[in-house]
């Protein structure tokens, strides 16, 4: 009976995906690019300095906890992933009673393509694809919205590195 558990432990019944492709064992993330029209007329963007760079980071680092696909360099990679900012918000979610926010969602939008540099083809892409968090500003809750932000950066990183791995 101890050899069948501590077998079944050993075995372990941890979380594996089969969804990732055989050959591609690596991947080259390219730097996104920031694609927000912040000269359009129709509507006033918020800009954030630097952004694209911190979802960059925040998707290798996600990839680096993973640990399914290695980051490489793109000459040596299987796979190439490409990423453009396309949108950042922030809505008011909830008011105080004289009418002040208390609370935000932050929402942070990119496109997104895997690419296959052997084959020289799209393995998926997504046009719209996004990380989001809400924040309070006020009360034992509060934080402020560069936190929110961060927390933002690592929910789009988790939910990249999910659709790569998980929905090939």
């Amino acid at each position: 009976m101890v050899c069948f558990i501590l077998s079944a432990f050993m075995a372990g019944c941890g979380y594996s995906t089969s969804a990732v492709s055989g050959r591609v064992k690596t991947i080259y993330v390219e730097p996104f690019r920031n694609k927000i029209a912040y000269d359009s007329e129709t509507t006033r963007k918020i800009y954030i300095p630097l952004m694209e760079v911190k979802i960059t980071n925040a998707v290798v680092d996600r990839f680096l906890f993973d640990g399914h696909l290695k980051i490489a360099k793109e000459n040596k990679a299987d796979a190439i992933l490409q990423g453009e900012l396309i949108d950042y918000q922030r809505d008011a979610l909830r008011y105080t009673d004289n009418e002040d926010v208390q609370e935000y969602r932050i929402t942070i939008s990119v496109s997104l393509k895997l690419f296959d540099p052997v084959k020289q083809e799209v393995i998926w892409s997504e046009p719209n694809f996004s990380g989001d968090t809400t924040y309070f500003v006020v009360g034992a809750q509060a934080k402020s919205e560069s936190a929110a932000i961060e927390d933002a950066l690592k929910d789009l990183g988790r939910r990249v590195v999910e659709r790569t791995i998980e929905n090939w």
